[in-house]
This record gives C-alpha cells, structure tokens and sequence, in this order.
C-alpha cells in the first residue's frame, strides 16, 4: 500500500508539471523597465499560454550579450528550457560595443542552448539611426546572419510599429510604455506559436 501510495504521488506531481518551459534572457525590454512588472509583455505571455508551460523570465534591464552568455549555462542546468528566447544586444548598441563581438556572444548563447536540447528564438533590435548607417546595418545583419547559419527563427524587431511613435515610448525614447506591451507580444507570438507547436508535437510522439 505505501509503495502504491509513492506512484500515485508521483504520478500526480509529474502530470501536474509543466511540459514545456521557456527561458527568456533578456534586457531591460524584457524585463518591464519602468512600468509594473506584471504589465510587461513577458507576464502577459505567461497569461496567454495554457498552464502546461512554464515561463521563465532570466532577463536584467542593462544586460549586455556578454553577460548573457556567463549567466546563461547555469541557467540552461538549472532550468532544462525546452525552448530559449534571445533578446539581447540593445545594450550593446547603446554602448557602441563591436557588433563581431555581439554576434560571437550571441553564437556561444545559441550554440550552449542546442546543446542542452533547447530550441532558440532570437529576437531582433535595432539601434537609432544617430549612431551611423554603417553600424547600424551591420548591427542589425547579426541578427539575420545568425537565424541563418544556425537555423533559428528570428523577429527581425521586438519593438516593431513601436519604436517610432512617441506615444507608444517612455520619455527616454528607448523603453516601451505598458500600453506597448501588447504590441510587443504581438511581435512575438507568431514565431513563438509556431516553435509551441512543434514542441508540444515531439511531446506527443514521446
């Protein structure tokens, strides 16, 4: 009887569990700067999947790829991600960091969560056109580059139809307001949904 009692424990914890789990690492726009936490598109996508996923958010505002590639391999251990979002870089930018050095960042963030068996999503930005044609289009080709060498779906701009209005922008021109923040998953939930059911597919087959 105690041994049926154990299976019938575990059996419940294991059906209550989430089946899939995202990783999101991320920067400030990830992480609901300068609005309620609960406003910022990542909560909101928690809302809007069903219970058997698990969202979780690993993004710090001022994250830079550097750091997100140090912090990203025990996050990856701790967590087993079924599928990974990238959306950094914007800091990079700010901080006219070599866009060789963004993608190589980028590259070990990509190649660390295919080891662990994760699937990626990158997430794109873009840098304002102040800081020169030149780096800016070299910036934004990381993106593509990488979506492309290494198989990944890419959102070639989180803050498309954002960026560009005012009213949809904090008073510092980067950061999205909380009435944004719908726009934002917008932007992501197509790619998003197509990789969700890709996955839950290969959980069925199991």
């Amino acid at each position: 009887m105690r041994w049926l009692l154990i299976v019938l424990v575990a059996w419940a914890g294991s059906a209550n569990a989430a089946s899939t789990t995202l990783l999101i690492m991320g920067d400030s726009l990830s992480a609901a700067y300068g609005i309620e936490r609960q406003a910022g598109w990542v909560n909101l996508l928690s809302e809007r999947l069903n219970d058997d996923v698990e969202v979780i958010n690993a993004s710090i505002s001022g994250e830079t790829t550097a750091g997100g590639a140090t912090r990203l391999p025990e996050l990856l251990g701790q967590h087993d991600p079924d599928i990974v979002l990238l959306e950094l870089g914007g800091n990079d930018g700010l901080r006219g960091l070599p866009p060789l050095q963004m993608r190589a960042n980028l590259s070990d963030m990509i190649e660390a969560s295919q080891r662990a068996g994760a699937k990626v999503l990158l997430l794109g930005i873009r840098v304002p056109p102040n800081y020169g044609q030149a780096y800016a289009t070299a910036f934004h080709n990381v993106y593509r580059e990488l979506s492309d060498q290494y198989d990944v779906p890419l959102v070639p701009f989180l803050l498309d139809g954002i960026a560009l209005d005012e009213g949809l922008m904090q008073d510092d021109g980067i950061h999205p307001t909380a009435e944004a923040q719908d726009m934002i998953l917008d932007n992501v939930w197509p790619t998003l949904k197509m990789l969700l059911s890709k996955q839950s597919a290969n959980v069925a087959k199991q």
